[in-house]
C-alpha cells in the first residue's frame, strides 16, 4: 500500500500560489475611487453651499422681521396721526370728503 497514493476517483488539485494580476480590475477600482473622491469633495462643497444658505437664509428672515416691525410703528403712528388730524378738522369745521381715502 502506498502511503502517497490517492484514493480512487480523487483529483488532485492544483493549488495557484501565484494569482494573475488584472490592470484592468486595477484601473477600474481607481477610477471608482476616483469617482468616490470626487463624490464626496463636491457633495462636502454642497454641504458647505447649503450651509451658507441657511445662514443667509436666517439673516434674511431676521432682517424681515426687524422690517416688519418697523412698518407697523410705522402704520401705527400714521394712524394716530390721522385721528388727530381728523380732530383738528372737526374743530375747524373743514368737511370730510370720502375721495379723501381715510
Amino acid at each position: 500500500m502506498n502511503p502517497y497514493s490517492y484514493y480512487p476517483g480523487y483529483i488532485q488539485q492544483q493549488t495557484e500560489y501565484y494569482i494573475p494580476y488584472d490592470y484592468e480590475l486595477y484601473t477600474q477600482q481607481q477610477e471608482q475611487e476616483e469617482f468616490e473622491r470626487q463624490q464626496s469633495q463636491s457633495l462636502g462643497g454642497f454641504e458647505r453651499r447649503i450651509r451658507n444658505l441657511e445662514r443667509q437664509n436666517q439673516q434674511q428672515a431676521r432682517e424681515i422681521a426687524r422690517l416688519n416691525q418697523i412698518v407697523e410703528r410705522h402704520t401705527f403712528r400714521l394712524n394716530r396721526l390721522n385721528q388727530r388730524l381728523r380732530v383738528v378738522e372737526n374743530r375747524l369745521n373743514i368737511p370730510f370728503a370720502s375721495q379723501d381715502g381715510f
